[in-house]
């Protein structure tokens, strides 16, 4: 008897040790499942922050390409505006250009030393300068008076906003200078220009609408040797243009 209540004694004291035992084991099961809801509520908060700042960077996308399709339609209309208003400055200068040329023409007559090529007219050298010379002649000059009137009377009528100029090219033969003012074609071109512009503006033209461009013999209107051909490429030549 005594034995039996010994056995059943040790086996209540076992049971007793065992349940402390899992009811330490299911406190700690408790912490730790708590730790992972508590890890598991921040991760979600976390991607629900992530989220939202996605969203908002994805609105911000959206509107930045609405914003970028609007600046290339604006830039497309403003390019072809512009175009446009190029294209209407073009045909007005042409077409004050054309009346500059006719009035050139009933100025200046039919000579044969003054023509027309394309858009610019061409007076042969020996209207203006003496060979190898960059001063002007008293006939060259008296020309250029008519050119002069032309050119203040057209300043007058063409809008300020079209900026137009007078080019003067200077041309010379191909064959070589070697003269104590002038070394080369290309100082006696560019030297005859510069005394038709300075002639013009001390007529009155305005200096801003005057070019002066030296082309030695390297524009030939005639490639032959003789003598025709090197009087037809000694020239200067007048041509409105743009700026």
């Amino acid at each position: 008897m005594t034995a039996k209540l010994n056995a059943a004694g040790s086996t209540a004291g076992q049971l007793s040790v065992e349940t402390k035992d899992l009811q330490a084991k299911l406190a700690a099961e408790q912490q730790t499942s708590q730790a992972a809801r508590s890890q598991v509520e921040a991760l979600a908060a976390e991607i629900a922050a992530l989220r939202d700042q996605l969203a908002r960077v994805a609105a911000a996308l959206d509107m930045s390409e609405t914003k970028v399709k609007v600046q290339q339609g604006q830039i497309v209309e403003l390019g072809r505006k512009l175009n446009l208003a190029l294209a209407t400055k073009v045909e007005e200068l042409a077409r004050y250009r054309s009346e500059f040329f006719g009035r050139l023409r009933a100025i200046l007559g039919n000579r044969p030393d003054i023509r027309v090529v394309g858009d610019r007219f061409v007076f042969q050298s020996e209207v203006f300068f003496d060979s190898g010379q960059a001063t002007l002649l008293p006939e060259g000059q008296t020309e250029l008076n008519s050119v002069a009137n032309a050119l203040t009377d057209l300043d007058k009528q063409i809008p300020g906003e079209i900026a137009w100029v007078l080019r003067v090219d200077g041309h010379t033969d191909v064959r070589p200078i070697n003269s104590p003012v002038f070394k080369s074609n290309w100082e006696l071109s560019s030297a005859r220009a510069i005394s038709v512009v300075q002639y013009l503006i001390s007529l009155g033209v305005p200096s801003q609408r005057l070019v002066a461009a030296g082309f030695a013999e390297f524009q030939p209107l005639d490639t032959g040797t003789t003598e025709d051909a090197y009087k037809r490429n000694r020239r200067i030549e007048l041509k409105l243009t743009e700026r």
